[in-house]
């Protein structure tokens, strides 16, 4: 080990040196999770002792050196949360708690991973109850993240909005987040929805408590939902809608969200001319 860090040794050595560092890393990585698929009875026999496993393994991928490979230990955290979040049974034991430090490790080594957003509004948001913690983590791709990054970089703008809306009640946050998705969203494959953002961001700033902007948020949610297989909330979202007053269904294979009928005022009888 002293030989990579002389200062005097060839450049071609030392680069050598830290990919062999970085290698028996990557191939420590690798036989934990082949020790976790091993094992898959584990969860199921004990949860709360894979729990702490877990959350120990997360603690030391935390602190660990990454060697430039940031990338796909990012890919691995994710695809470790995909086989954690996925665990229904166990999760009904242990709940969601890990959820917010997979998401630290992944938005830190590469906060451009775009697909992790939605993963990120439905688990830590919706499911964990922690919309604040949530939006911290989006706003590292917010940050990271450009149009010309990534033409689906303003999804991050349209999550960040929808939560800040139904969970925070923060309708300023909101505003901006879903101008910002307005805005990143121009000149990209999906410019047809920029009317939608625009107009939710104004329909906010005129009727804060628009129940039509709040159905038709719920329906995102519980398409969001869908997608990332998230049973749970799109329960959740469907009771919402409910609640407002709206309605949401399934027809011809597609979702159809209808908001509250809103009741015209009752007219008044004309008054009687006096005798």
């Amino acid at each position: 080990m002293q030989l990579f860090r002389h200062k005097n040794s060839p450049k071609w050595l030392r680069l050598a040196g830290l990919g062999t560092i970085a290698l028996a890393a990557l191939m420590g990585v690798i036989l934990m999770q082949r020790s976790q698929l091993d094992q898959p009875s584990q969860w199921a026999e004990n949860p709360k002792q894979a729990e702490e496993q877990e959350a120990l393994k997360l603690k030391l991928l935390s602190r660990a050196p990454t060697f430039g490979f940031d990338n796909v230990l990012s890919d691995w955290v994710f695809l470790n949360f995909l086989q954690y979040y996925g665990d229904e049974e166990a999760r009904k034991k242990t709940g969601y708690a890990l959820s917010p430090q997979y998401f630290d490790i992944v938005t830190r080594l590469d906060p451009r991973f775009i697909d992790v957003y939605m993963f990120i509004s439905s688990a830590v948001s919706y499911q964990l109850g922690t919309p604040d913690l949530a939006i911290d983590l989006m706003k590292r791709g917010t940050t990271a993240l450009s149009p010309k990054a990534n033409p689906k970089a303003f999804q991050v703008w349209r999550f960040m909005g929808l939560d800040q809306l139904l969970l925070q009640g923060d309708i300023p946050g909101s505003i901006h987040s879903h101008e910002m998705a307005a805005q990143w969203v121009k000149g990209t494959p999906d410019e047809d929805l920029a009317p939608l953002f625009q107009g939710t961001a104004k329909f906010l700033r005129n009727d804060p408590n628009s129940l039509p902007v709040r159905v038709f948020s719920w329906g995102s949610i519980y398409e969001q939902a869908q997608m990332v297989g998230d049973k749970q909330t799109q329960a959740r979202a469907k009771q919402e809608i409910v609640n407002l007053g709206g309605k949401i269904f399934e027809k011809d294979g597609k979702t159809v969200i209808q908001p509250p009928v809103s009741k015209p005022s009752p007219k008044k009888a004309p008054e009687k001319a006096p005798n």
